[in-house]
């Protein structure tokens, strides 16, 4: 049994302090359209997916994170991964939504959410290109947010937000909105956040709740060793790392590179082949 990934606590729930991505097995890569075709020619089944899913659950890592909701092959993926091993896998549902100020943007936004639960969603967590829509800088405010906060715990689920928007955050703990947890960009390369690094990290360091991570290699722009050792050093240990992989054999060497990381230790990692390096070494 391979060892255990620490764990923390989000809403009252155990959660792995890595989870699961999905980028790289959905088709967003950040590069480009032919990666993105490349990785959804690779991941076409549900079985295709087992290999990766099962990598993480060796390690407890037991949560994933992504569009789960509305993207069909996604659950099929994790309900056959659940099938085959006897284990249940966390979902971290963050489904766009239809936040128009009308009746017919409201019953739009239910139908979502109850479709998030419907599937077995144990966090619904509002996408930041939905939720970004409602952030009203001049107010420091998220009006209309509790509402669909409200309707994420009637359904049953615990509420969070997707935080591409820094503010989201800081707005969200100054109102005392009835979140658990929220999502936000932080690498070591200022890959997709709206501000700089240390500004990111002093919203995470001061956030009221635990923080899921996303991102930490800036979608394959810097290395697993550079970005990952970059996160764990300096998030605390309530917060999480959203990890994707594109095979198994990612899942290991990201899990060894943590491990090591959270443990001070050296990882066992096996040499890059770089050209010439073995001279460069002394090999």
């Amino acid at each position: 049994m391979e060892k255990q990934f620490p764990r923390t606590m989000v809403g009252g729930v155990s959660m792995p302090r890595m989870l699961m991505g999905t980028n790289w097995l959905l088709g967003y890569s950040h590069t480009g359209a032919a990666a993105d075709a490349g990785i959804r020619e690779k991941y076409q089944k549900p079985e295709d997916f087992f290999p990766v899913l099962s990598a993480y659950m060796s390690y407890g890592i037991d949560a994933i994170m992504g569009p789960i909701s509305s993207t069909p092959l996604s659950l099929e993926a994790i309900r056959y991964a659940e099938d085959k091993l006897g284990k249940k896998i966390i979902i971290i549902d963050t489904p766009s939504m239809n936040v128009d100020d009308s009746a017919e943007g409201r019953a739009s936004a239910l139908a979502t959410i109850k479709h998030s639960r419907e599937i077995g969603s144990t966090f619904c967590l509002i996408h930041h290109a939905a939720a970004e829509q409602l952030v009203n800088k001049n107010l420091r405010a998220i009006p209309r947010l509790p509402d669909y906060l409200s309707m994420i715990r009637d359904e049953g689920m615990l509420p969070g937000l997707s935080a591409h928007m820094p503010e989201l955050v800081t707005y969200s703990d100054a109102n005392g909105y009835d979140v658990e947890t929220y999502i936000q960009i932080f690498n070591c390369m200022g890959f997709l956040m709206q501000v700089e690094i240390e500004s990111v990290w002093r919203i995470i360091h001061n956030a009221k709740h635990p923080v899921m991570t996303i991102k930490p290699m800036a979608a394959g722009r810097c290395t697993p060793f550079v970005g990952l050792n970059f996160n764990w050093a300096v998030l605390r240990e309530c917060d999480m790392i959203t990890v994707g992989a594109g095979s198994e054999r990612e899942v290991h060497e990201d899990v060894e590179i943590s491990l090591a990381a959270l443990e001070r230790r050296a990882a066992n990692l096996a040499p890059r082949s770089s050209p010439a390096k073995q001279e460069v070494l002394g090999h």
